[in-house]
């Protein structure tokens, strides 16, 4: 079986490119030829040249399409990662708006790119336990990605014990279930708190719009496998979707400095939208 060659890579990168709008640069050529080797013995083609015919064809624009998004995205969360934003919403924003804006009414929250479930179940376990404490508190989530096998293992919700360390212990009591067999090592999300979420796929370079406005989105550690470009035009989006003084959190390593925005920032990476414009505007 040959290499990928540069042709075959970068009509695959331009390709990622407009569908994702994932930037696959010269330096990201021996990683898809890796991860794509898989897909080639699945398939039972002989090289990168029989898969790229088959990938644009009909059948191919059909078939597997899904499954070559399942090989460029990447994956990585964890239960209450970056947990300071976490104890913001449960300190600071959940009361402000249980007691002002939401009052009444249900808090909408989105994870935007939720990965395997992770981050829109450690949002679960936050906002039921506020919800405990606040009498007629309301609350749904949306979690999306675009990824089908990631949102396959967010809807299972089974994990490695070693990935729910960051839970908190009395959390882990009350959320989490082991497995009969411990030998294998696993957890699963009690029923109680999968109820809570609704898993959706979602394409961000794709026109996305929802019946009503979020009042909280995380779209953390995403951004930044897009150029500036991108970015920019992903985040008016994500405002567009804002209800007037609702929030948007995002990754540590990503910024929207020089964007412009109808934000405020009110924390390290996290801003409250202008309360001002309508959500829609």
């Amino acid at each position: 079986m040959g290499l990928l060659n540069d042709a075959e890579f970068n009509r695959l990168a331009s390709f990622i490119y407009r569908e994702v709008g994932i930037k696959m640069p010269p330096g990201k050529k021996t990683m898809l030829e890796a991860r794509l080797l898989k897909r080639l013995r699945i398939l039972k083609l002989p090289d990168y040249k029989s898969y790229c015919d088959y990938l644009f064809s009909p059948a191919g624009m059909t078939a597997e399409l899904h499954q070559l998004i399942d090989v460029v995205t990447t994956n990585t969360t964890d239960f209450f990662r970056e947990p300071k934003h976490f104890e913001l919403l449960q300190q600071n924003l959940l009361p402000h708006l249980a007691n002002g804006p939401c009052r009444g009414r249900t808090l909408r929250v989105w994870s935007a790119g939720c990965s395997i479930g992770m981050e829109p179940y450690t949002l679960a376990m936050v906002l039921a336990e506020f919800r405990e404490r606040t009498p007629g508190f309301r609350f749904s989530i949306l979690a999306t990605d675009i990824s089908t096998q990631a949102l396959e293992k967010a809807r299972a919700a089974v994990y490695d014990e070693e990935r729910v360390a960051p839970v908190p212990k009395h959390l882990k009591f009350k959320y989490l279930l082991r497995s009969k067999d411990r030998s294998r090592g696993l957890v699963r999300v009690v029923p109680e708190l999968r109820q809570l979420v609704t898993f959706q796929r979602l394409n961000f370079m794709e026109e996305f719009s929802f019946p009503d406005p979020m009042d909280i989105i995380f779209c953390r550690n995403v951004i930044i496998y897009f150029d500036r470009p991108t970015q920019e035009v992903l985040f008016q989006k994500f405002c567009r979707c804002l209800r007037g003084g609702g929030f948007l959190f995002i990754g540590h390593s990503e910024s929207i400095t020089g964007m412009d925005l109808p934000l405020n920032q009110v924390a390290p990476t996290v801003y409250s939208r202008h309360a001002t414009r309508r959500a829609d505007g």
